[in-house]
């Protein structure tokens, strides 16, 4: 048998170390294909995508924004964003920007619910950079939100309060108060006022200037309102001021003069409440307005009182139930308007069933906005408590301006 020399041997472990050695530095060497130039060395040094992408919402977090959460990329253009609720994959519409800088979810996202985002983006030598992030918006328990009125876009009346109802008891006011700017065109000054630890309503000294502007400016989005408990609520409303329009019921005549831009407009003959039943006295802003309403005695304290399916051209004054609205079933025989209190607080006046007739009370209500000022005045009744709807202005300036937090 022949015996292979020994130094043969040597050469070949020699070259399948050499061999084994390539193979290593090849897989270890990166993408074939990744961009690289030589140096005199002869060696060579991968370049990386110099795009680099943000996503506002960190991986890993449990209480981003509903609202600011994006991408946006420095050094590149953005080419893809994917956005989906994790688990379920529903995709989330979204925008990627003209110039390719950012991107942003179409509407506002939901609380408490877990997000994945997926971002792609080339440099300016084609190179591409990714970003991933999974995500949970912050939680219901954990964040507040303020429902407020008049909407965005609405004409109202000179009377109209800008009012927030928020979902959490509010412990810093201050800092929520800070976070709402609200300002006219007309240049009145504008001040907030706090009912309890979740209401705050906003307005001038006096009525609004007819044809003004309003703009209310909300930038609660990570405001701390309580322990552990944040705003969400991130945007700008306007709003605009109407004619003016003041109506007064008088109740020791049965009327209510109607007056439009400081001229009077109409004078009404009306019916308020019975001497058992009386009409609150003071300013009260009509805050809805609806052509039927059903009207139950048991949901204001009334019992069974009454129970009226379609009470015609109906106009809210207090959320306790004072409406001033069409009245079809009167004695036609005996009519009480302009002559007696029959009703159970409200301010009513002469129409017909089915709200169609050419009444008193449809004219009103045609002629009338959300936010304009009905007063009353010589009822045997208290004033209307200034939380008792949009009525506020029964508070004198300076209380309004001590219930400041800011």
């Amino acid at each position: 048998m022949t015996t292979p020399d020994r130094t043969a041997w040597r050469a070949l472990g020699a070259c399948a170390a050499l061999m084994v050695g390539a193979l290593t530095l090849t897989a270890c060497g990166g993408n074939a294909n990744a961009d690289s130039k030589s140096g005199k060395d002869g060696g060579s040094a991968t370049k990386t995508s110099t795009a680099k992408i943000a996503i506002s919402a960190k991986d890993g977090s449990t209480s981003a924004s509903i609202n600011a959460t994006g991408v946006k990329v420095s050094d590149g253009k953005l080419t893809d964003v994917k956005m989906t609720v994790a688990g379920a994959g529903t995709a989330v519409p979204g925008t990627i920007s003209a110039n390719g800088s950012s991107w942003k979810p179409k509407e506002q996202l939901e609380r408490g619910t877990k997000y994945q985002i997926s971002a792609t983006a080339k440099d300016a030598d084609g190179r591409t950079s990714a970003a991933n992030s999974i995500f949970t918006t912050v939680s219901s328990s954990n964040s507040f939100i303020g429902t407020y009125t008049p909407d965005n876009g609405a004409t109202v009346g000179v009377g109209m309060p800008v009012s927030f109802n928020f979902d959490k008891v509010i412990s810093d006011k201050k800092a929520v108060q800070s976070h709402i700017t609200v300002s006219s065109s007309s240049g009145q000054q504008v001040v907030g006022h706090w009912f309890g630890a979740q209401r705050l309503d906003f307005r001038p000294e006096e009525y609004w200037k007819a044809g003004s502007k309003v703009t209310m400016k909300i930038a609660l989005d990570g405001v701390q309102g309580a322990n552990g408990v944040y705003g969400v609520q991130k945007k700008t409303v306007t709003f605009a001021i109407g004619r003016s329009q003041v109506s007064t019921v008088d109740v020791s005549t049965q009327t209510m003069t109607v007056v439009r831009d400081g001229k009077t407009f109409k004078s009404l003959p009306i019916s308020t409440g019975s001497p058992q039943h009386t009409t609150y006295n003071g300013q009260m802003v009509i805050s809805e307005k609806f052509i039927q309403t059903r009207m139950n005695g048991s949901t204001v304290g009334y019992g069974g009182e009454y129970d009226i399916p379609d009470v015609p051209h109906a106009m809210r004054l207090t959320s306790s139930g004072t409406f001033i609205h069409g009245n079809y079933w009167y004695n036609r025989g005996n009519p009480p308007f302009g002559r007696q209190g029959t009703s159970h607080g409200c301010v009513g006046l002469a129409d017909v069933q089915g709200a169609q007739g050419d009444t008193n009370a449809k004219w009103f209500y045609d002629n009338s906005l959300v936010g304009d000022v009905v007063t009353v005045k010589n009822s045997p009744d208290k004033t209307v408590s200034p939380d008792n709807g949009l009525n506020g202005w029964n508070v004198s300036w300076s209380a309004w301006t001590a219930g400041s937090a800011v």
